[in-house]
């Protein structure tokens, strides 16, 4: 095994690091007293062939569960490190040794997001981005791991302003000083620029001026940019060719845009009334016929698109809006969130409940599977693909 893991770091040495596969991954997110242990999720991940995963820290029992799976995780350093990072170079290598070089190649950490929707907040933050950033990658290098553990750091929609129509869209004053430079490196190193980017929430706090089915991929009538004479049907698509704009505007329009967060939720408070079961599974069911597609935007048609799902799991500890603990397509115990428009419910007599639907994706019918398992007393359900 270890010559296979020799194997496997020699032949990522020889190319650019690249931390999503495909076009479809998940978040991890583990704000929570009472979701399954990493080992279960692991089966799930595997089960669901979900092979691209986020996480927002590094710990070690999620690192030591992911090894041997051939799953590709994207860690995180999280805000609070960002200062000692930024200020300490050495502190920034003893963090990428320990957590990152430790545990290549067995398990696949291809990426490490540095900080998470830092620009547009806390001022202090957002200065000790860049050096926080730079001090990581300089610690890959050192440690002889930057071909293969991409840098990156996620942004919301606050690093945006005139959004609308997409091609308007530029870094706000505030946040340009500090986002060129950041872009500048990341251009350097061949790092995409990473989008936080939910449809739900424009649609909840634009109450009466958005269509809903233009937010959930429905039939509607979309809108139209008339600078750039292109047609959009769906919000996401709106949302990240506005970011392009932005890129663009800054200089930087060879630079890829990720989807590093997108969802709805299927609960949330009175003032949330788009947070339903039925939403959700309506976003979430179209957007894995998107992305499916594997085609780009009206602005950027050769860029696949590629999207992380926040998130896998309900929450229950997450502070903020009442949507903010319903994000997951699982809850807590394992069992779906919503039906996702299941045609039917059988039960078995081992207690597993088995349920199926179709999914249109690049113009082919894919069957699907849910099996519900016990598991050491726990249940949790198994996507599997036939």
């Amino acid at each position: 095994m270890r010559i296979l893991g020799l194997l496997f770091l020699v032949f990522f040495l020889g190319r650019d690091a690249m931390a999503f596969t495909g076009t479809f991954g998940i978040n991890y997110g583990r704000i929570a007293d009472n979701i399954p242990s990493p080992d279960k999720v692991v089966t799930l991940l595997k089960a669901a062939k979900i092979k691209n995963v986020r996480i927002y820290d590094a710990d070690h029992s999620v690192l030591n569960a992911f090894k041997g799976t051939g799953l590709e995780l994207v860690i995180g350093l999280n805000n609070g490190l960002l200062k000692e990072m930024s200020a300490n170079p050495d502190h920034a290598l003893n963090w990428v040794e320990d957590n990152v070089k430790a545990f290549l190649p067995d398990t696949h950490i291809v990426g490490i997001a540095v900080g998470n929707e830092v620009l547009g907040g806390e001022v202090d933050l957002s200065q000790a981005l860049l050096g926080a950033v730079k001090n990581i990658y300089n610690a890959t290098k050192k440690l002889g791991i930057d071909r293969v553990v991409q840098i990156s750091t996620a942004h919301s929609q606050a690093v945006f302003e005139n959004s609308y129509p997409p091609s308007s869209c530029t870094f706000t004053a505030a946040v340009a000083p500090l986002m060129k430079p950041l872009l500048e490196f990341f251009s350097q190193i061949g790092s995409p620029f990473c989008l936080n980017a939910y449809p739900f929430l424009v649609y909840t706090y634009n109450k009466g001026k958005i269509d809903i089915n233009y937010a959930l991929f429905q039939p509607n009538k979309g809108i139209d940019d008339e600078k750039t004479d292109l047609h959009y049907d769906n919000l996401l698509d709106a949302q990240i060719d506005a970011a392009y704009a932005a890129l663009e505007d800054a200089g930087f329009k060879k630079m890829e845009v990720i989807i590093t967060e997108t969802g709805w939720a299927s609960h949330g408070d009175e003032s949330e009334a788009a947070a339903t079961p039925s939403n959700a599974r309506t976003y979430h069911f179209n957007l894995r016929k998107r992305l499916a597609k594997r085609k780009g935007t009206p602005l950027r048609p050769k860029h696949i698109l590629k999207a992380y799902i926040f998130a896998l799991f309900n929450e229950d500890l997450k502070q903020g809006a009442g949507s903010e603990k319903y994000y997951g397509l699982f809850k807590a115990d394992g069992s779906i969130s919503y039906d996702l428009n299941l045609p039917g419910l059988k039960s078995s007599s081992t207690s597993c409940l088995f349920f199926s639907f179709k999914e249109v994706g690049a113009g082919k019918w894919y069957g699907w599977c849910f099996l519900l398992l016990t598991i050491s007393g726990s249940t949790l359900i198994l996507l599997l693909r036939l």
